[in-house]
């Protein structure tokens, strides 16, 4: 496993791809259908947030971001047992966020963001999620929040690194 303290010593780039290896470890030691949720704990940790589904089932949330570039929601079923595993930072449900959307809607969709920015002028609130590093940018896609909490809009932008 990636130790943390060696994360100063190594580039970001090279941090994601350690994180990105060590989640492909891990989630290869979980079968759906036969995993239990104690077995998916105890190889994924606890989980950040828990959503209750009416058939029973819970959708667990694990964000790898702001330093990873994917979010895992687990779904266990009412069974106790592992449904699937998303990898929920996808351009698919990217354009699944629309205008209108409340917060909770947009944090079950993509998992929790990167970060969370308050523009007061504008009296607006911008989510990120870190979507891939490539030739020395970090690229972001983002969802804009008004004051009532709805979606107003999305974007994605880029940040040099260096």
């Amino acid at each position: 496993m990636f130790k943390i303290a060696s994360a100063s010593i190594i580039g970001g780039s090279l941090l994601v791809g350690a994180l990105a290896a060590c989640d492909a470890d891990q989630l290869g030691r979980l079968r759906p259908g036969s995993s239990t949720a104690s077995e998916v704990k105890a190889v994924m940790g606890e989980p950040t947030l828990e959503w209750r589904e009416a058939d029973g089932s819970r959708v667990w949330e694990y964000p790898r971001t702001p330093q990873g570039i994917v979010n895992y929601l687990v779904v266990i079923g009412p069974d106790d047992v592992l449904r699937e595993v998303q990898q929920v930072l996808t351009e698919a449900n990217f354009a699944r966020v629309s205008v209108g959307m409340t917060r909770d809607q947009v944090r079950r969709l993509l998992g929790r963001p990167a970060h969370e920015t308050f523009f007061p002028l504008k009296r607006e609130t911008i989510w990120d999620w870190k979507t891939k590093v490539d030739s020395g940018m970090e690229w972001y896609f983002n969802v804009h929040f008004g004051e009532d909490g709805r979606v107003t809009g999305s974007s994605t932008n880029f940040v040099p690194k260096g």
